[in-house]
């Protein structure tokens, strides 16, 4: 019958694309190592990171200190201050959200 027949069991992985999966994924490791693709992306991500934070944290106090001197030179101490502050906020918002989306400046 069938089971008695010699030929390829499909069902058993083959050792011959086992040993080749593993020589594959040592010369990506390899080829990364040597080329330092692996290390570019990590620098590029914490590059993306910490100006994401200098964003959403330098657009609210820009916006603090052009509000203060603008109520410093109308007298309306603190409206203008707070307002500005949210614009920067929206404005920080807004630029995190269209670095991260890839879209060009």
């Amino acid at each position: 019958m069938a089971e008695n027949e010699p030929g390829q069991d499909f069902l058993r992985e083959d050792a011959r694309l086992k040993s080749l999966d593993e020589r594959l994924d040592a010369a990506q490791r390899q080829e990364e190592l040597r080329s330092g693709r692996g290390r570019a992306d990590a620098a590029r991500v914490r590059s993306q990171a910490a100006r994401g934070a200098a964003e959403l944290i330098g657009a609210p106090v820009g916006g603090a200190v052009v509000g203060y001197a603008l109520d410093w030179m109308f007298g309306s101490f603190p409206w203008v201050m707070l307002a500005m502050m949210f614009v920067g906020f929206a404005v920080g918002v807004r630029n995190v959200f269209r670095m991260s989306s890839g879209r060009p400046k």
